[in-house]
């Protein structure tokens, strides 16, 4: 039987240290077998519960899945760009192709919806813990914002050095809308819903959201999101360990077969990364794919392995420290994946 390390736990320990109200949801695939563990400043909770969590930028990862079915079905291709699909842009300029958008390398700046002011603000509202940063969601765009700010951000036809973009991966949320004929918001939740069969998934969050804190434990309660909001497709889902390993075991088994596509190196990403549409491919083993997520007080993480076919997730509903989530994630990866050598 597969047992949390002692190294995991204590990451997990010094995570939850302090954080009166935090809920840690740990949650790891073996096989078939998954176990889910919840945690508090005191130790292990009743794992019987179910918590729905903000998982932020984990979100980017069903966005591109949703991208690569609509490829298998030739409803688009990756390497179109976004002038086909989003009316009125001024013609004879170049735009960035859905590729490029998949893979954070389009050129587009990070700070996109924000200006640099805006962003600039939002980061330090973040690093001395302001807690209008952690309670209100900045990231907001109608149709008009994002025709200007593709307008007025005019880029070159070349592979741009990795830029992590918010902004790129509402672009796909965007045109997977316009294809659909739906919009974002009905066309993911009938793909999460009807053909993924998550039932503790959905865009935006409702009743059932735990509540997030900030680092001096207040209550920040949720971001809000609305379908009207074109920045959803990189970060708008909730969800839960439960739902998030299902989604794992999806992508280690390809039961879609469309999931391949996601999984295929298309870009270089930063440092020990390259990039698959959405996904992190680990450098030096692309079986290990990842992806974290950060709403204003919400933390997450999952990786998979898929050829050891193994998977943790981590959910919490504090803005941890950086890397706390992950280094909770993969270390458990990690000894999941030294046990399946034995």
């Amino acid at each position: 039987m597969f047992e949390i390390s002692d190294e995991t736990l204590r990451f997990i320990n010094k995570t939850c240290r302090g954080k009166k109200h935090i809920k840690l949801t740990v949650g790891y695939l073996t096989d078939n077998n998954s176990v889910i563990k919840i945690y508090n400043e005191n130790g292990e909770l009743d794992s019987s519960k179910k918590y729905h969590y903000e998982i932020g930028s984990i979100t980017k990862t069903f966005t591109a899945s949703l991208l690569s079915k609509y490829v298998f079905e030739k409803k688009l291709s990756i390497n179109d760009t976004i002038q086909k699909y989003i009316e009125d842009l001024k013609e004879h300029e170049y735009y960035p192709t859905l590729v490029r958008l998949a893979t954070h390398t389009s050129g587009y700046s990070t700070t996109l919806p924000l200006n640099n002011r805006e962003y600039f603000n939002l980061m330090l509202g973040l690093i001395i813990g302001s807690s209008d940063m952690y309670m209100n969601n900045p990231l907001n765009m109608d149709f008009n914002k994002m025709k200007m700010l593709i307008e007025k951000n005019k880029l070159q036809e070349v592979d741009y050095s990795w830029k992590y973009s918010n902004f790129g991966t509402s672009l796909i949320g965007y045109v997977l809308g316009a294809v659909s004929g739906r919009g974002y918001w009905d066309d993911m939740n009938d793909f999460i819903h009807n053909v993924l069969g998550l039932s503790d998934t959905y865009l935006g969050t409702s009743n059932n959201n735990l509540r997030g804190y900030d680092r001096k434990n207040n209550d920040c309660g949720n971001w809000k999101w609305t379908k009207e909001n074109l920045i959803s497709p990189a970060g708008a889902i909730s969800s839960t360990a439960a739902d998030l390993i299902e989604y794992a075991k999806m992508n280690i088994y390809e039961n879609k077969p469309y999931f391949s596509l996601c999984h295929k190196k298309h870009g270089n990403g930063k440092k020990k990364y390259d990039m698959g549409l959405g996904w992190w491919l680990l450098k030096k083993n692309n079986n290990v794919i990842l992806h974290g997520g950060g709403t204003g007080c919400f933390s997450s993480f999952l990786g998979i392995d898929k050829e050891k076919k193994v998977a943790s997730v981590v959910l919490a509903n504090y803005r941890l420290g950086r890397n706390d989530d992950e280094k909770i994630g993969i270390t458990l990866l990690e000894s999941l994946q030294k046990s399946k050598d034995i």
